[in-house]
């Protein structure tokens, strides 16, 4: 049986405000020695997918350095700080994503998932012949990632503001298939405590 392509878009462009004003980029924060960013990467790019994309925009340069050296393809979002919304059109309108079957949108500031998990939400898709949504979940509990197969590419396009994909998923009358991958997919770091707490160390 052939394999359905997935594209993975890492989300790094928001603006990290509960940080704090002036405050350290939690993208930045450092996991075992490794910028959080760039451990997400590294991540996705161990997975079976066709392609990585980064959606960069608040402090691009930065997030940019960390990432060097990884086979990577950079877009950036100049209109970031709209909100969510529009780094997932950005990512979902890049040619590498236009040529893949699914799109796995990944945020990166969620230090506990693993290539192991991403995987994981691959193997679902294909044997959903590339036709259903697969999300994390933890214990029943919708987190992330999440796959979204290319045909909701019109009704991403439409998103505005700072939203995800949850209501494209509640309404697209698409099979939706949970993979329970553990506390990691509602794990995600926002504020400095939830950096610290999670065992990263704030630079």
């Amino acid at each position: 049986m052939r394999k359905a392509s997935v594209a993975i878009v890492i989300l790094a462009a928001g603006k990290a405000s509960r940080m704090g004003e002036g405050g350290k980029h939690k993208l930045l924060a450092e996991f075992d020695g490794v910028p959080l960013v760039r451990r997400s990467a590294l991540t996705a790019l161990g997975a079976d997918a066709a392609s990585v994309i980064v959606v960069t925009g608040h402090r691009r340069s930065e997030i940019a350095a960390a990432l060097d050296g990884l086979a990577l393809t950079f877009i950036d979002n100049p209109d970031y700080p709209s909100g969510m919304a529009s780094s997932l059109i950005t990512g979902f309108s890049s040619k590498d994503a236009d040529r893949a079957e699914g799109i796995l949108v990944m945020l990166a500031d969620m230090p506990g998932i693993s290539t192991t998990h991403l995987d994981a939400l691959i193997c679902a898709f294909r044997n959903a012949g590339g036709e259903a949504i697969v999300r994390a979940v933890s214990r029943g509990k919708p987190g992330n990632p999440v796959i979204l197969p290319h045909s909701l590419g019109q009704a991403i396009v439409r998103l505005e503001g700072d939203v995800g994909a949850r209501d494209i998923i509640a309404t697209s009358g698409l099979p939706v298939l949970d993979v329970d991958v553990g506390d990691a997919a509602l794990l995600d770091v926002d504020t400095p405590d939830e950096v610290l707490a999670a065992g990263g160390a704030l630079n």
